[in-house]
């Protein structure tokens, strides 16, 4: 999982080489917190025994490093959630199992009133989260501010073979889903950006003979306040109706620290479309501030831990509220921990991978050694969407960098999806 500094730590004011160090150091006292922790738990209670020592570790190396701002509690969890992720990897291999299939009564030894709220006095973890994955999961790809749209938006090419237009990129991976990056302080720049994409989009859908396309819209929490939104809502549902009606969901419009803006509640802006917290989410307590500010979604992320990612899907299916998950730039297995998730939550919307667009490299390198142990049963059915793998005698040992470059540069709308007693590792050790 990379340790995402940027995102998870945002400092304007220090040094990146700072942040991403007091996360280095934040990990280094969580791996000896957790080797210190030596009773037989499953790792939920493991995870909520460690995550507040957790807490205290970052609250520490803000004062050992004299830092100008505390470590926020979203970056513990960033830094913490490798081990986290391990410990249910451990877990499901001591009982040979899928981790998503052992959260149950049988193995747990509290039902979920212990970790959230007597609400779900009761009901355990299995409830809600599927012990087998559903076959495919929607992908969106994500368009920056400054990503072309066509050829006549580019000065200068790159030349590495991959796309550099979203005209190129829909027909090269049969996109289906487009998250579209917007400024928050450009009500004008942000109606127009999403009318460009919806006309790029429509033209290259169609000469693929393909409908039924969906966007997502994401602010980066860059609106000063919800009226801004509201604005934005009713301009492009003004000049682009289209366009309004296949945008999904809107993801974090403002600040992600939701307590010191309580004013900017979302209850009218929901009306019109989905609004789901994602930086704002980091336990229960954000979750449920968000419903009480009009929030009717949220944006799970394996970058967060396991644990709290589990539990915060068991929430979210009690409150009714939208579900989707989002990726850190995850590469290779990171990746697949993401999809996995998604795939065993009931009712998740899609999942955003933009790791193929950003560090390609990378993830054809990781594609490699993942692909070694894949089952399939073939590439691509006719809309360009990759099948669930078939029966355990169509296991293939594919080689080649041409294929791994195929899987993971994924020429596809949709992931295929693995179930496998490990499945933090599921494409590289791929045990059904």
């Amino acid at each position: 999982m990379p340790l995402g500094n940027v995102w998870s730590f945002p400092a304007p004011d220090v040094p990146y080489d700072i942040t991403l160090g007091a996360m280095k150091s934040l990990a280094g006292k969580i791996v000896s917190l957790t080797r210190g922790f030596t009773e037989y738990a499953h790792p939920l209670d493991v995870n909520r025994t460690l995550e507040p020592e957790y807490v205290k570790a970052a609250a520490e190396v803000t004062r050992e490093l004299q830092l100008s701002l505390p470590v926020p509690k979203l970056c513990t969890l960033v830094t913490a959630s490798p081990v986290d992720a391990a410990l249910h990897d451990a877990f499901g291999k001591l009982h040979g199992r899928s981790s998503y299939a052992i959260c149950g009564k049988e193995f747990v030894r509290y039902d979920l009133s212990h970790y959230l709220n007597q609400e779900f006095r009761g009901e355990y973890l299995d409830q809600y989260i599927a012990s087998k994955p559903v076959p495919r999961i929607r992908m969106y790809h994500s368009v920056g501010a400054s990503d072309a749209l066509t050829h006549g938006d580019l000065n200068k090419l790159i030349g590495d073979g991959l796309p550099e237009t979203l005209e190129e990129w829909i027909p090269y991976n049969g996109i289906t889903a487009i998250k579209i990056k917007l400024n928050g302080s450009d009500l004008a720049w942000d109606v127009d950006r999403v009318a460009a994409i919806d006309r790029v989009t429509t033209l290259a859908q169609a000469k693929r003979g393909f409908t039924g396309w969906v966007y997502s819209l994401d602010f980066n929490e860059r609106c000063p306040n919800v009226q801004y939104l509201l604005d934005f809502e009713r301009g492009l549902k003004s000049k682009a109706p289209t366009a309004f009606d296949l945008v999904q969901y809107i993801e974090q419009p403002t600040a992600r620290d939701l307590a010191s803006n309580r004013q900017n509640t979302m209850f009218e802006a929901a009306r019109l479309r989905p609004i789901v917290i994602d930086e704002s989410l980091t336990g229960l307590d954000t979750l449920l501030l968000a419903r009480e500010m009009g929030y009717t979604g949220v944006a799970l992320k394996a970058c967060k831990g396991q644990s709290g990612s589990l539990l915060m899907a068991a929430a979210a299916q009690k409150y009714r509220m939208f579900r989707c998950v989002q990726d850190l730039t995850c590469p290779g297995a990171a990746l697949v921990h993401a999809v996995g998730i998604a795939a065993h939550v009931p009712g998740t919307s899609a999942l955003e991978a933009n790791a193929r667009e950003y560090v390609p490299a990378r993830q054809c390198r990781m594609g490699q050694e993942i692909s070694r142990h894949i089952y399939r049963q073939r590439w691509l059915d006719e809309d360009g969407r990759l099948e669930r793998p078939g029966a355990r005698n169509e296991l293939i040992a594919p080689h080649t960098a041409a294929i791994s470059r195929r899987i993971f540069s994924t020429r596809v709308g949709h992931y295929s999806v693995l179930d496998s007693p490990c499945e933090i590792e599921v494409l590289i050790k791929a045990r059904l």
